[in-house]
């Protein structure tokens, strides 16, 4: 699990700017990539690198993808870094207590993981990784009940093939599943950087190499093609994004209110219940810490209404608009020099409160 996070880290650093170029939903902000590539990070540091610290997961599947999955969604960005951090934390609860990945396991892995993306989102789109998440997920299951719940090697090295295969069509059929995809001719870049991780997985576990030609065919995706989103309308809004510890009552007024400030809500918790420390109290509500992420044209009153509910941490506030050019400063694509660089922050001004 540790070198599937870490080939994933390096993997996204060299497509990032290949992301950022096709990157034009929900908004042509040109960031899916760097996005993506910094929230990977974050939970590849949350493990200390790839030597196992078996002192506190041991030899835990689980444990690991969610001590990773937390880190990731304390430090998510963007729509798609908070569904990724979403996926890990999905697919680590089912894996808890498990010393090894199997076919079975895998796809209740996935299947968790999708149906808490898609719940996520206030409005979820097809046509985006949730859909490639989707198809990973229906294709790891599909091969589980032919085996008949086989949990060996050669059942799990069919259902991840199976599920890289899905994820890819997934990826193409998203050029025709949104209507700002196929006028401009490219694929999802969430989509394709879903694509990417469970590739990193599959060569991880099996022991083979990343299948770059998946690549090949996908429209927008060659070295030479441009970044479309520069010459697409700016959107002036920005991105709101904190982490708040809420009752589930206040959760639920929260996404309601912002619903209607914005678009582009995304709310997840992170970690358990948070219950009064006096078992004589059994009046206080429960909390949970929950990560929240939202577009609105004004940051002010997002900010002033996360405050009425709660104290939040790491209040982030990003302009959506991107300077032209400003994503060019992302690492090449498959350039092993930079495998260990950070693609720089595509020229947005990001704000910490």
């Amino acid at each position: 699990m540790k070198r599937w996070l870490g080939k994933a880290e390096v993997v996204l650093g060299n497509h990032s700017d290949r992301l950022n170029a096709i990157n034009i939903f929900p908004v042509a902000d040109g960031d899916t990539g760097t996005n993506l590539y910094l929230t990977v990070r974050a939970a590849v540091s949350a493990l200390g690198g790839t030597t196992p610290d078996s002192t506190e997961t041991g030899n835990d599947v689980g444990a690991v993808l969610s001590r990773a999955g937390q880190a990731a969604m304390e430090q998510a960005r963007g729509n798609s870094g908070t569904l990724f951090a979403v996926f890990l934390c999905a697919a680590a609860e089912p894996l808890a207590g498990k010393s090894r990945l199997s076919a079975p396991l895998l796809a209740t892995a996935l299947n968790r993981a999708q149906i808490r993306a898609w719940s996520a989102l206030s409005e979820p789109v097809a046509g985006t990784m949730l859909s490639v998440l989707e198809a990973a997920a229906n294709a790891a299951q599909a091969v589980e009940a032919a085996q008949n719940g086989d949990d060996s090697n050669h059942a799990l090295g069919l259902s991840l093939d199976a599920v890289v295969d899905a994820a890819y069509q997934a990826v193409v059929r998203t050029e025709d599943e949104l209507a700002q995809l196929h006028e401009a001719r490219v694929v999802d870049a969430g989509g394709v950087g879903m694509l990417l991780v469970l590739d990193c997985l599959r060569s991880a576990v099996l022991g083979e190499e990343l299948q770059d030609e998946l690549l090949d065919g996908l429209h927008g995706y060659k070295l030479q093609d441009p970044h479309i989103h520069e010459h697409m309308p700016a959107d002036d809004g920005v991105e709101v994004m904190c982490t708040i510890s809420l009752s589930p009552l206040n959760a639920a007024i929260l996404r309601q209110r912002l619903d209607e400030m914005g678009d582009s809500v995304i709310m997840s918790q992170v970690g358990g219940a948070q219950g009064p420390d006096d078992d004589d109290e059994p009046a206080v509500e429960a909390s949970y810490r929950w990560r929240v992420h939202v577009h609105v044209p004004d940051p002010e009153p997002a900010v002033a209404l996360i405050r009425s509910l709660g104290e939040p941490t790491d209040i982030a506030v990003s302009q959506l608009a991107v300077p032209t050019g400003a994503a060019q400063d992302t690492p090449t694509q498959n350039n092993p020099s930079q495998d260990n660089d950070a693609p720089g922050d595509p020229g947005q001004s990001r704000h910490e409160f």
